[in-house]
């Protein structure tokens, strides 16, 4: 990591955030989608999935298991994994190539169903949290919150929803992951890409 949470430069040249010059996996994520971005329902609707699935965990872990969690629940067809039912949820416990974790499962099932309950898209609801662009991009990863007022206003109202997992960390995540918020530092190349 940098000095203070500064961007690090890889052995590429590109300076990066510092959780994006690690492993391969994150610097790839980092480079290709984090910040920008995201719209479309099924696309939002794993992006919420994985962060509760990550709660507690490390995201690398989400990540290197992303093609399977696709696999597992339906390319996060709303529609489909809402349908799941008890053999559903015994074959995803059974899944050893994801996060076995009942409570998750579940949570991921539910959600799906506050999806196609929604009385509008997906995206409208996320975005409609977006906050005002940022006068200076942070410089450290000290300079980037955890929560914020738009984080926590996304988290009740995806609650009154019927969502569950998503706290308003987990939203600010979500939030950062989909460039509903751009978090990239200063001298990271991604902030010159905007």
């Amino acid at each position: 990591m940098g000095e203070s949470g500064a961007a690090v430069v890889g052995a590429d040249g590109r300076a990066r955030c510092p959780w994006g010059a690690g492993p391969a996996d994150y610097t790839e994520y980092h480079d290709r989608e984090w910040g920008i971005p995201l719209h479309g329902v099924a696309e939002l609707f794993e992006r919420i999935t994985l962060e509760a699935f990550q709660s507690g965990l490390s995201w690398l872990t989400i990540l290197r298991k992303r093609a399977a969690f696709r696999r597992a629940f339906a390319e996060f067809d709303p529609e489909r994994v809402a349908a799941f039912g008890e053999a559903d949820r015994q074959r995803l416990l059974a899944d050893a190539s994801i996060v076995r974790n009942r409570a998750k499962i579940d949570a991921a099932i539910r959600n799906a169903g506050a999806v196609l309950r929604l009385d509008r898209p997906l995206d409208n609801l996320l975005w409609s949290f977006a906050p005002e662009p940022r006068k200076r991009r942070p410089a450290s990863l000290g300079d980037i919150p955890a929560t914020t007022p738009e984080s926590t206003a996304m988290a009740k109202e995806l609650k009154r929803r019927g969502f569950v997992f998503v706290g308003p960390t987990t939203c600010y995540a979500l939030m950062q992951a989909t460039g509903i918020v751009d978090d990239h530092l200063t001298d990271c190349w991604r902030a010159n890409c905007a």
